[in-house]
């Protein structure tokens, strides 16, 4: 099992998967976004991921679901499964707070996608909505988020709505980039 960090940015980083699996279940009506999620999934190398998933979508709930599947995986599926036992135990859609946790997740996923990921460029389409409904910063920062896909760097350019918590998160991401950069 992972370590407590490394599982919750594996959480934080794949929360609107889980949580679009787990509402799917509860509201059939979500199937055909989910299945287009998925179907992006399988086609950027997680197959094995998506074969559990539609097992969970067919009414499989036993642990052993988690057998054979890579670390990154296994906590995907065993937040998938605790979440429909024990809804509360699911991940925040908008994880509020400190940004020096969210920028590594976010600079992760602007990295990815600014190299071709799609299944990075679906996630961060998910969160941008997520966070345009939330208004405030949160919509601020979905506004620049393909900015910072596209390779805008200029951090005034990227502030010019934010308020200071906004900021200090897009100044971290940039920080973060930077550091992708350079490996």
């Amino acid at each position: 099992m992972q370590a407590p960090d490394k599982r919750e940015q594996i959480l934080q980083t794949h929360a609107s998967l889980i949580l679009a699996v787990v509402q799917t279940i509860h509201n059939q009506d979500l199937k055909p976004h989910l299945d287009t999620v998925l179907q992006q999934s399988a086609q950027n190398g997680w197959q094995d991921l998506v074969n559990v998933i539609n097992k969970i979508l067919a009414g499989n709930r036993d642990q052993s679901l988690v057998n054979g599947l890579d670390d990154e995986d296994a906590v995907i599926i065993d937040s998938i499964l605790l979440g429909l036992q024990d809804p509360k135990s699911l991940p925040k859609s908008e994880q509020s707070g400190d940004a020096t946790q969210a920028a590594p997740m976010f600079a992760r996923l602007i990295d990815e996608a600014r190299r071709g990921d799609h299944n990075a460029l679906s996630m961060l389409g998910s969160m941008a909505e997520q966070m345009s409904n939330a208004g405030g910063d949160l919509a601020n920062l979905s506004a620049v988020i393909k900015n910072m896909i596209d390779g805008e760097r200029d951090v005034d350019k990227l502030c010019t709505r934010m308020g200071p918590q906004g900021e200090s998160l897009i100044t971290q991401i940039l920080s973060e980039l930077a550091k992708l950069d350079r490996h």
